[in-house]
């Protein structure tokens, strides 16, 4: 078995799946053109937040569920193709009811509503089954390596799929524009799967025993939060990792209000923010091959910590530059460390349960830009970004408490 691990060929088709998919999904992307999409047809902000809400929250449901069924399997990838067939066409039926239905606005909120289910929720399956596959394939200081890869390539992808987007929204009229971006985004989606039917699998040998009832699986899953020290400090800290979602969304807006900027600017930060991340993973990718993923962790809470104090107490565009491009370092380098740490930390056998448990609990922070919203409009921008670099430094501090991996 040994020799089918850190498989050049294996970590080439994991790259080039994730330079393919990002790009998928960056044309029809999910925080610009779902909200333009879901307000064109409804015209109401609440249907927005809700469509939003449905596809970050049910792919997190179902990992659960995903985990028990998945602990006991020796092979995942007859599965994930089969979450890879019913993700490329809900994707692409998106785009078809947009252009058959466009003049039933109801109807096609309703459908539209129906195929986000059911690509939101069998990515659930596609998240355990996906980690699964990466955690028995490649060692942790190789995999680290392979993740960074990844991450640079995707951030590539991200940049060069803007285009396709510009080009669709501008030569052609909404809906239909909308429609198009669904049905060519499917196309490379497609494509970017096909390189995983190809992976060299390996079976595992430790499996775990099946739970006869969903309800047992989830009170032993609950039961590894007491019992293992090192996913629980994990969890926590990765949790509070996520509070800089609480401000980092509101910063382009506190720029808007504070300094006045242009559209221009507006797109050379997103453009910063993207070469943070792809030009940071160059480091995380070398930090993770020595081991060294907590360091990973507590550079990327010093990062977000300097990038709010930054936005804080910025007098200058120059201020915003900086904070935007290490603030995708920051997030690229905690995406990286803790998806690695949760497959070192895990037992073989029950390497899906803990992928399910820590994604479960800490994507509580991916909805925390909701409460952050509130408070920024109740206290003030420079208030809670002071009192989030607080909670980062907290989180900092707890971080020593990581496995050294």
């Amino acid at each position: 078995m040994k020799q089918n691990v850190n498989l050049k060929s294996n970590s080439y088709k994991f790259i080039l799946q994730g330079f393919f998919f990002t790009g998928a999904m960056a044309i029809a992307e999910p925080s610009t053109i779902l909200p333009l999409i879901v307000h064109y047809f409804s015209g109401s902000n609440v249907l927005v937040g809700l469509f939003s809400s449905l596809l970050r929250g049910g792919a997190i449901l179902m990992q659960l569920y995903a985990a028990f069924h998945a602990q006991s399997n020796p092979t995942v990838l007859p599965f994930l193709k089969k979450v890879f067939v019913a993700r490329v066409l809900s994707w692409f039926s998106l785009g078809v009811i947009i252009y058959f239905f466009s003049s039933q606005p109801d109807m096609v909120l309703i459908l539209f509503g129906l195929g986000m289910f059911i690509f939101s929720f069998s990515a659930g399956f596609g998240a355990v089954y996906f980690q699964e596959l990466l955690g028995k394939s490649f060692t942790k200081e190789y995999r680290g390596k392979v993740l960074a890869s990844r991450q640079f390539a995707s951030g590539f992808a991200g940049i060069l799929s803007g285009g396709v987007s510009a080009y669709f929204l501008t030569n052609f009229a909404k809906p239909d524009s909308f429609a198009y971006l669904f049905m060519v985004s499917s196309l490379i989606m497609a494509l970017s799967f096909t390189f995983m039917l190809f992976f060299n699998e390996i079976p595992k040998v430790n499996v775990a025993q099946k739970e006869k009832k969903f309800g047992k699986f989830i009170k032993n899953s609950t039961a590894l939060l007491k019992t293992d020290r090192d996913l629980r400090i994990q969890i926590i800290s990765r949790l509070i990792a996520y509070s800089f979602w609480f401000v980092v969304p509101f910063i382009i807006l506190n720029a808007k209000d504070r300094i006045g900027i242009t559209g221009k600017d507006v797109g050379f930060i997103i453009s910063l923010q993207m070469a943070g991340a792809m030009f940071s993973n160059i480091a995380w990718g070398k930090l993770s091959s020595i081991g060294k993923n907590r360091i990973i962790v507590l550079l990327s809470f010093f990062i977000m910590i300097l990038a709010i104090l930054l936005a804080v107490m910025a007098k200058s565009i120059v201020y915003y530059y900086i904070a935007f491009f290490i603030i995708g370092a920051g997030m690229d380098g905690f995406r990286l460390a803790f998806s690695n740490l949760i497959l070192i930390i895990a037992p073989e056998e029950k390497r899906p349960v803990y992928i399910a448990v820590q994604n479960n609990i800490t994507s509580l922070g991916m909805f925390f830009s909701i409460p952050g919203g509130a408070l920024i409009s109740w206290l003030g921008f420079d208030i809670v970004g002071v009192g989030i670099v607080i909670v980062l430094s907290i989180g900092f501090v707890i971080s020593f408490k990581l496995k050294r991996a």
